[in-house]
């Protein structure tokens, strides 16, 4: 079995991830708790702090898998680098707003259409059940059974739609959220996901790919 280039078995780094995920929503609701988010009244279900809280969430969960995917299987150093850092920054952001929906006292799931929290016009963005940006499930099955350039190729140009179709709801959440600890996030997303999006590009066309339609 091929070793990753910290020289752990990729069982053991695998281990290790599924471990310090699921610590991540403990660590969340601390965090939550820390900033004082978890002092002031909380939010009603359908509030715009809620809904991002869970759609973000939602949101983020199929960019950690996808990233999941090509860690352990890709033999590009640097798609293995950027999948390996998006799994690990959207699954803490993942254990932060699950931990705030935790101190809030709301469910993780909920009844409330997707995306409704962005003033009546999230919803419409919607493709089926999916939110912008999201990968179907049959690109998701592709993406499983391709191998070597192919696999970075596809899994880069997944990501950057996804990417793109998450920064309109993070901004929504910079100019409408109530509590600082979201909006600084949302702006950390809106940061973060405009730079990867501008690496992503330059790595796609370097490997003979090309930029997917926007969401």
């Amino acid at each position: 079995m091929t070793e990753p280039v910290t020289g752990r078995p990729r069982w053991l780094v695998l281990a290790l991830a599924v471990l310090a995920a699921a610590a991540l929503v403990v660590a969340g609701a601390a965090l939550a708790v820390g900033t004082g988010i978890g002092r002031a009244a909380a939010p009603a279900d359908d509030s715009v702090d809620a809904g991002v809280a869970r759609d973000m969430s939602t949101h983020h969960q199929q960019a950690v898998t996808m990233a999941g995917l090509v860690r352990d299987r890709s033999t590009d150093p640097a798609v293995t680098l950027l999948a390996f850092d998006i799994e690990s920054s959207q699954n803490n952001q993942i254990g932060m707003m699950q931990g705030w929906l935790q101190v809030w006292g709301l469910p993780v799931n909920s009844a409330t259409q997707q995306m409704a929290w962005m003033g009546g016009t999230g919803a419409m963005r919607m493709t089926g059940n999916l939110m912008p940006g999201m990968a179907t499930s049959d690109q998701l099955d592709e993406l499983r059974t391709l191998t070597g350039t192919a696999l970075d190729v596809r899994f880069l140009q997944l990501v950057i739609r996804h990417h793109e179709g998450g920064l309109p709801m993070a901004q929504y959440a910079v100019d409408h959220a109530a509590f600082d600890p979201v909006r600084l996030l949302a702006g950390k997303i809106l940061q973060t996901q405009a730079a990867e999006i501008a690496a992503m590009t330059d790595m796609l066309t370097a490997r003979g790919g090309t930029v997917l339609p926007p969401p």
